[in-house]
């Protein structure tokens, strides 16, 4: 008493049925569990057989852009760091000039203390009182 097996009466058609089951089964899930950039990476990857083509040529294209990106950073890194560097210069550069007229304004402060304090004394000398 065997039992007769389903598989064995069944013709092409059902088989490629199944298979167009299973393909729904997995585009479904593919939709439920993947977001919507990444659905588009799976597509890819199916139409490529999975052997890895497109993944190679999308991690080149990703280190690529990583050092485009790198290197634009540095640059504008460098760019901003010689402006600081130049306005310290420039900051210095007014730091001195200030200081400088700052010391000749007190040296003539100085002498026109002095040549008050000698009127004062030629004026007491003199002998003009009040």
């Amino acid at each position: 008493m065997e039992r007769p097996s389903l598989e064995i009466n069944l013709p092409d058609t059902h088989e490629e049925g199944k298979l167009y089951v299973v393909d729904s089964l997995n585009n479904l899930n593919k939709l439920n569990v993947c977001p919507d950039g990444s659905q588009h990476a799976l597509d890819e990857e199916e139409n490529t057989g999975g052997t890895g083509e497109n993944t190679a040529g999308s991690n080149i294209r990703n280190q690529c852009l990583f050092f485009v990106t790198f290197i634009l950073t540095l640059i504008v890194s460098l760019a901003l760091v010689s402006f600081v560097i130049f306005l310290i210069i420039q900051t210095r550069n007014k730091m001195d000039q200030i200081s400088s007229r700052l010391i000749s304004e007190k040296k003539t402060i100085e002498e026109l203390k002095k040549m008050n304090n000698m009127i004062l004394k030629h004026l007491n000398q003199s002998g003009i009182k009040e």
